[in-house]
């Protein structure tokens, strides 16, 4: 499911049970408010504060963590998509998502994560949600030499893809739990069996991050700029991508 409908879905139900997204637009409606966000937050359930003016008049801005929408400002219309300034080839969108990576992933300290990072000064740092047995992840840690090589730091927060419950979220505790996570994380994605005593962990914390974030599969990679490169990149891919976005164009 594309990472935007988790915003959407709710939405939508509720423009449903409102009177509906897709009726006709009734003659001699009155006027929209030119503020008319509280109206807005009321009519989808959600807070005031995830509810903007977008740049584009009679149009709002509604996000959900990193996720972004837009609704019309009587409340019954909702549009999935990005707006981009067609002056500026800007994805206004995108900007914001982005904004709101930053702000979300800065209530993460060090200490919740696991860190490899390079002897001397990091160029770059990024957050990737991880699963122990996802194999793409397994493939990246493998470039973990060359990542810290080319000055890449790296903070893996958990993301065990069953949820909850699930053996993935077990082999997540059990890496926690050990006195050398490092090490642990790495035995765990080489196939090793992970044994450990019982202890507090921040993986339900760093699981409901990942969701709000608009993650659904690993590994999810977030950048120190806020960008977000879902699934698998090399190092060198990283590493380019890291120094020029503009100048990347495929994995």
């Amino acid at each position: 499911m594309p990472r935007r409908h988790r915003l959407l879905l709710p939405i939508a139900a509720s423009l449903a049970l409102a009177g509906g997204a897709g009726a006709a637009p009734q003659a001699g409606q009155p006027a929209a408010k030119a503020d008319a966000r509280a109206d807005i937050a009321k009519r989808l359930d959600i807070k005031v504060e995830d509810v903007r003016p977008s740049p584009v008049p009679g149009l709002f801005e509604v996000s959900s963590g990193a996720e972004v929408g837009y609704v019309s400002a009587d409340g019954r219309f909702y549009i999935d998509g990005d707006v981009f300034d067609m002056g500026t080839k800007q994805n206004l969108t995108e900007d914001r998502r982005m904004r709101s990576r930053l702000a979300l992933m800065a209530g993460v300290s060090d200490e919740d994560a696991i860190i490899f990072g390079p002897k001397a000064g990091a160029r770059h740092t990024v957050t990737v949600f991880t699963d122990m047995d996802c194999v793409h992840c397994r493939r990246m840690h493998g470039e973990m030499a060359e990542l810290n090589r080319l000055g890449i730091r790296v903070r893996y927060l958990m993301f065990p893809r069953g949820g909850p419950g699930s053996d993935s979220w077990s082999k997540a505790e059990a890496v926690w739990c050990s006195d050398d996570r490092r090490d642990a994380l790495t035995r765990a994605k080489r196939g090793e069996k992970v044994t450990a005593k019982s202890c507090d962990t921040p993986i339900a914390a760093q699981y409901e991050l990942g969701r709000q974030l608009g993650i659904t599969g690993t590994p999810g990679i977030i950048t120190d700029r806020g960008e977000f490169l879902a699934g698998y990149a090399s190092a060198a891919y990283l590493g380019a991508y890291l120094e020029d976005p503009a100048a990347t164009s495929a994995k």
